[in-house]
């Protein structure tokens, strides 16, 4: 979904919107202790085991503030990083280096966070055909920097947002008047490359939607055997999705099942930071 050129495109506004966040008129402590233009250097240094992502990100933040920043990197997005490893290094005013430290790192430690956390529970489903799907549970105005960390950590992106596909939840349901008119409504208005996707809380509602001949049918928040009911219903007739409060601590006890992907909000939501640091900054 997301490549360099998709990432450019769209990182700019989100990053300089951050960065005024951040500094609304003036950065008050460097400019008290750093007046004039001074070059100088700070090292990227990650201070736990993970898997880093989102450094295009990162150098990106420098160079929005001033595009004579270089950075030197000693790693790429995707890497298992370690302790106390050197990962880049940044040359460049120290003014910029110091204004643009914390929203740099705060990319970096929240994207490498979700690749890191999303790689954990991707290792669990090793062996078997099922996917790992993100969902729209992300971080307002940080979307496209989440899902890339999810893709990026070894899992797969859901939709990226409401436009991006067919997906009738219980409310979607409701205002229908059921599950056979919410999928019967959807076919003749979505386009016909678009699949439906339905969500179903039990068994009734679950026939229902293979009657009415949903693509891919997903089972929310059932228990182990109302989930291995529904798949015998299904059986071929549509793609299986799981979801609701799946966690790297339970997600192995449903991957027996006959599915073709689970979708876990928590890879977003729930992923702690990965901590990093800019460390030794001296004028050069």
């Amino acid at each position: 979904m997301f490549d360099n050129v998709t990432m450019q495109l769209n990182m700019d506004p989100l990053i300089l919107s951050a960065l005024r966040e951040d500094i609304t008129s003036e950065d008050v402590s460097t400019n008290a202790v750093m007046p004039e233009k001074t070059a100088g250097e700070v090292d990227l240094i990650c201070k736990q085991d993970g898997i880093i992502c989102g450094l295009s990100v990162f150098e990106r933040t420098f160079l929005l503030l001033d595009k004579e920043t270089k950075v030197e990197f000693y790693v790429k997005d995707g890497d298992k990083v370690k302790k106390g490893q050197l990962m880049a290094k940044v040359f460049g005013d120290i003014r910029v280096l110091l204004s643009g430290e914390r929203t740099a790192l705060n990319y970096l430690q929240r994207m490498s966070g979700i690749a890191t956390y999303t790689h954990e529970v991707a290792a669990l489903l090793d062996g078997t055909d099922i996917k790992l799907l993100d969902t729209r549970k992300t971080t307002p105005n940080m979307r496209i920097f989440e899902k890339y960390s999810v893709r990026v950590g070894g899992g797969n992106n859901h939709r990226y947002n409401l436009s991006d596909g067919v997906m009738l939840k219980d409310n979607h349901i409701g205002a229908a008047g059921g599950v056979k008119e919410a999928i019967k409504m959807a076919k003749e208005y979505a386009p016909f490359v678009r699949k439906v996707e339905v969500e179903t809380e039990n068994l009734e509602m679950v026939k229902e939607a293979v009657e009415a001949g949903a693509d891919i049918i997903m089972l929310d928040n059932m228990d182990h055997d109302q989930m291995k009911a529904a798949c015998d219903v299904i059986g071929k007739k549509a793609e299986i999705e799981v979801s609701g409060n799946v966690t790297r601590e339970n997600i192995e006890k449903i991957k027996d099942l006959p599915i073709n992907f689970i979708s876990s909000g928590a890879l977003t939501h729930s992923a702690p930071i990965l901590d990093v640091s800019l460390k030794n900054l001296h004028a050069v």
